[in-house]
């Protein structure tokens, strides 16, 4: 088994009405650093980057090819992002970054939360299902042809806890052999006690539940069985108003801790925090906030915590 961890290092992210961009533009110099300290003595550790379809010049971070050295590799996201749901090109561009980014990349992820209808995500937009099928079955088709036999495709989703969802057994019918052998992990994004609290001292609970939910009732109901990874590709805690810079670094230690437990039985196979730095360390939502780092680079507590737990708990 191996478990590796990652950071998303950009300063840019969405919210539920559109894309927040951070108050100090990105300084590669400064994250290379930053990534450096977290890496450790560890040979890999991934940066994850997102890029547009629909919008190809948007991408976060910027040039994230820099930061894809000295052992680090990119889990790059590749996003639908088309608002009519035509899919003309879709396979085409996929296969494109592929095989011009391919040794850079350890990752690649098809769509973005194609099961949470927001604006900025590809789940509100129409035939997501269908782009998330035919990019995995071309990522995986590519890579192979390629010679990129090491690199990981799949797709990443939010836990649902609505019973009459339909996500999951839509995409199941849309799943032929193709797809599923083309499959090699599935993400989870999730973000306990921040836009639903958790009680004291149930958090490491409620991670395990969230994560074992997510393996054992929402992914069979697409077909998708245990011998396929896990990956957590986005999770993360702010501080801001109420919320301290003592209590994320408490957050950080109790979420890792208790995913890095679930890894061997759940096959879960790396970790990535979102995200290296604020967007806005005086900003007055939620969304500014969750980095390890302030919008000047300044480190949190939390930063330290993340560095030790990948020393700690990285599984070669």
């Amino acid at each position: 088994m191996t478990f590796t961890f990652g950071i998303y290092p950009g300063g840019s992210l969405g919210d539920e009405t559109g894309l927040i961009e951070p108050v100090r533009p990105d300084d590669p110099a400064r994250i290379t650093a930053a990534l450096r300290e977290l890496q450790g003595d560890e040979p890999e550790f991934l940066v994850r980057a997102y890029r547009s379809y629909a919008a190809d010049e948007h991408r976060t971070p910027k040039r994230p090819e820099q930061y894809a050295t000295d052992g680090r590799k990119l889990e790059l996201v590749l996003q639908f992002g088309v608002r009519s749901g035509e899919l003309d090109g879709w396979t085409d561009y996929v296969r494109q970054v592929v095989r011009t980014e391919g040794p850079r990349l350890a990752v690649v992820q098809i769509c973005e939360e194609p099961n949470l209808d927001l604006p900025v995500l590809d789940g509100s937009i129409p035939n997501v299902r269908r782009a998330l099928v035919e990019g995995v079955i071309a990522a995986k088709e590519e890579a192979l042809a390629c010679g990129y036999d090491g690199l990981a495709v799949g797709f990443n989703a939010v836990p649902s806890f609505d019973p009459a969802d339909t996500f999951w057994p839509e995409l199941g019918k849309l799943a032929d052999e193709r797809f599923h052998g083309a499959l090699d992990y599935v993400g989870l994004d999730f973000f306990p006690d921040v836009f639903r609290p958790v009680p004291g001292g149930r958090l490491a609970e409620a991670v395990r539940a969230v994560v074992t939910g997510f393996r054992d009732d929402a992914l069979p109901r697409a077909g998708i069985g245990p011998a396929v990874p896990l990956r957590i590709c986005e999770n993360g805690w702010p501080t801001g108003p109420g919320r301290s810079e003592e209590r994320q670094a408490e957050v950080v230690e109790q979420v890792v801790r208790a995913v890095a437990e679930l890894a061997d039985r759940l096959a879960v196979r790396s970790y990535s925090f979102f995200a290296l730095r604020d967007a806005d360390s005086a900003g007055p939502g939620l969304f500014h906030h969750f980095g390890l780092l302030r919008d000047d680079y300044t480190p949190k507590p939390a930063f330290d915590v993340y560095r030790k737990l990948v020393g700690e708990l990285t599984v070669r």
